[in-house]
């Protein structure tokens, strides 16, 4: 661990420095992923983790490195310039990246206070008004968008006017944060925090008290009325349950099979997808390419270091160009897969009904004794443990942590996989295979141009028209290629979500058998007490169940709801 100052001076390069490295590709600290502050700031106390990810005028890997934090967070914090209101990279990026991804965004408009420093008349408020009611205007129809959460409009709790530079003068001198914006923006993060996450993240908590609760419950219910059998009739009651067992396997089985075949009809229609979105951006490339273009300056690139400066900016403005075509399609099928695993939710919902139907008669045979609901559950509460994991994945890629409710840790983040095929693997193999191809015919094609007949549009449009030709021959081939990737990645996901399940199904198969047999062994090893045994269950129950109302009160005391004096006996 280092002090801040030391870290500074062992890790800060001068900006030439960091400019000559990137424009080489290379990496000033190659063994360095990120670096970890620690500071007793108040916020951070509550358990919040701040990341500061690259800015939008860093290098798109890095832009990509950001996206794998964004679909991992409970919040974004995005700043903007009441300067440079909605500048074209901002609209780019909310647009490919945050739009419609179910994500939190607190936008920041900074240098607030710079609108009234950059008036003729400082003091002249009628302008002032006006002058903060345009910018003011713009933000608003640019991100109204985002920020509706559950069809409400959440502009005035997500977007601030602040003043940074104004706010630190008034941090070093001790004085209230008052004027700059600071104290609304933090009020209503902490109501965030403390009301809206906390909410989610103890629903969490509730769902999977409920379910802890329901799977001691069950096997109190069936262990006791077991207790007072002989070793020859349980295992004679062991023998009669085994049709049911195998029913259970084979359910297992049929939603294993589902999944595979939802998953190799996925991977396929989302890579002939991508096979056909790839030849298809050569069509319209000359509208597209030239918001991204560089400003072309002919003489500039007859001249050998000038010449290396354009290529590098047209190949990074190519590079903008294709990571946002390749996000536009990957938000589409995004919401393929959305669709697939909610399906996949509902089966795993009706499976889950057969199986606790399955389950219910293993109880009965054994006990002989009906299973009858339990008024502590509710209908949310019946489904098995690996049905709520499979049903809860969904809530996952919708962003609803809250209805997540998965024994075990481990969550399966299939968001992160999506990333694989939308990220630097695919991107970058895309770029060197075609950047590295049209660099050449675009500068020869400029180098053809007659000195007489040159005009910068005619230079402008010699460039697309030849990256286009280019394009044209390329880009079949290339998603051809990379097609496959794609495949194996949508694979992957369902090949995952398979494979959790079907352990999940496995783990619970196992240990209602493990239970039946621990039970047989200890009454052949005489290690049962029956009297005392049954006291064990009944008071475990009852101090699981104390412990589940006690998760349950806490939430509605969070939500508003008055507390129910009940007994939890």
């Amino acid at each position: 661990m280092l002090d801040f100052d030391s870290f500074k001076q062992r890790y800060t390069i001068p900006p030439e420095v960091a400019k000559t490295l990137q424009e080489q590709g290379i990496s000033a600290f190659p063994d360095v992923a990120y670096a970890e502050v620690q500071y007793p700031l108040t916020l951070l106390e509550k358990g919040v983790q701040i990341i500061d990810s690259p800015g939008l005028n860093d290098t798109e890997q890095r832009n990509q490195l950001t996206l794998g934090y964004i679909n991992n967070c409970h919040a974004i914090l995005f700043v903007l310039s009441a300067t440079q209101p909605y500048t074209l990279g901002e609209q780019r990026y909310l647009e490919n990246y945050i739009k419609d991804r179910g994500l939190s965004v607190f936008f920041l408009i900074n240098h607030w206070d710079e609108i009234q420093n950059r008036l003729i008349d400082p003091n002249d408020y009628a302008a002032l008004h006006e002058a903060e009611e345009r910018v003011r205007q713009v933000f608003r129809t640019n991100l109204t968008p985002y920020c509706q959460v559950e069809g409400e409009d959440r502009y005035d709790d997500r977007v601030f006017e602040i003043s940074s530079l104004n706010a630190l003068r008034q941090r070093l001198k001790h004085e209230s944060l008052d004027g700059t914006g600071f104290s609304e923006f933090i009020t209503a993060l902490n109501h965030f925090l403390t009301k809206e996450r906390a909410i989610s993240e103890l629903r969490q908590a509730k769902l999977m008290a409920r379910q802890a609760y329901r799977t001691v419950h069950e096997a109190c219910d069936r262990r006791i009325p077991l207790l007072s059998e002989s070793v020859q009739d349980l295992r004679q009651k062991i023998r009669s349950v085994q049709p049911e067992f195998d029913q259970l396997v084979t359910i297992r089985d049929q939603f294993k099979d589902e999944i595979r075949i939802v998953g190799e009809r996925q991977a396929s229609a989302i890579s002939n997808s991508f096979r056909t979105y790839l030849p298809e951006l050569a069509s319209s490339f000359e509208v597209d390419f030239s918001r991204y273009q560089p400003e072309l300056k002919f003489f500039d690139f007859l001249q050998k270091g000038k010449r290396q400066e354009f290529e590098a900016s047209l190949r990074l403005a190519f590079e903008k160009y294709l990571l946002d075509k390749i996000a536009a399609w990957s938000l589409t099928a995004q919401q393929q897969l959305d669709a697939s695993f909610l399906d996949l939710a509902k089966s795993a919902t009706q499976y889950g009904e057969s199986y606790t139907q399955v389950t219910d008669r293993i109880t009965e045979k054994l006990t002989g004794q009906k299973v009858i609901p339990n008024a502590n559950l509710s209908a949310e509460d019946t489904s098995p443990r690996w049905a709520k994991w499979a049903v809860g994945l969904y809530a996952l890629t919708t962003g609803d942590v809250g209805t997540i409710a998965m024994a075990g840790t481990g969550v399966f983040n299939w968001k992160q996989i999506l990333l694989n095929f939308s990220g630097a693997v695919l991107l970058t193999s895309m770029l060197y295979a075609v950047t590295g191809v049209f660099l050449g015919p675009v500068g020869m094609a400029l180098a053809g141009l007659s000195l007489g007949s040159f005009s910068a549009e005619m230079a402008r449009r010699k460039v697309v028209e030849t990256m286009k030709a280019e394009l044209i021959k390329l880009l079949p081939q290339i998603a051809q290629e990379q097609s496959f990737q794609v495949y194996q990645a949508v694979k992957e996901c369902f090949d995952t979500y398979q494979q959790e399940v079907v352990k999940r199904m496995n783990e619970d198969i196992q240990s209602r058998k493990a239970e039946l047999d621990e039970l047989v062994r200890q009454k052949e090893d005489h290690e049962i007490n029956q009297q005392a045994e049954e006291r064990r269950l009944n008071l475990l129950d009852n101090t699981v169940l104390t412990q589940l109302h006690e998760v349950e009160d806490a939430y509605d005391y969070l939500i508003g709801q008055p507390m129910p004096l009940v007994s939890a006996a």
